[in-house]
């Protein structure tokens, strides 16, 4: 059976957007409108990380403030100003900043367009397997399981 072929360059924004704009079950999904991830890591069949190209409108949330037990995440911003909450506080970001995020270091981190203009940036993480998500301002915990996301209350209560 052939093997689909990929292209070998792509213009970022004109990979579609994501189809699914969130993993997350309600009530949490909602909290995450205005967020559009283009998956260009897909595009290109890459296996061991993923790159997304993400767009916030004013007044978005890139995720929940979340940490990963065993994937190291990246950010790059390419346009606008951020804000990066973590467990330490408030950085303001501008275009040609980044941050990473290594596993298993706790906390969390989470970006926030509180300006009047559209952020883009780049996020890069890896694809570990057994990764879990932990979530300290809000009753959810995620973990891969057979390849996808799975959420349950911090009980174990799945959503």
């Amino acid at each position: 059976m052939p093997t689909e072929k990929k292209p070998d360059a792509v213009v970022a924004s004109e990979v579609a957007p994501r189809a699914k704009p969130s993993n997350y079950p309600e009530p949490f999904a909602s909290q995450v409108a205005g967020r559009e991830k283009r998956q260009l890591g897909e595009v290109f069949g890459l296996a061991n990380f993923g790159v997304n190209l993400t767009r916030m409108v004013p007044g978005s949330i890139s995720a929940l403030r979340h940490s990963h037990s065993k994937q190291d995440e990246f950010i790059y911003v390419l346009e606008g100003t951020p804000t990066l909450l973590t467990e330490s506080g408030e950085t303001q970001l501008a275009p040609g900043m980044c941050a990473g995020f290594k596993a298993g270091s706790g906390g969390g981190h989470q970006l926030a367009n509180r300006s009047s203009e559209v952020v883009v940036y780049l996020e890069v993480g890896d694809r570990t397997a057994g990764d879990s998500v932990f979530y300290p301002d809000d009753d959810i915990e995620a973990y891969l399981e057979n390849g996808g996301w799975r959420f349950r209350h911090k009980n174990g209560q799945p959503y």
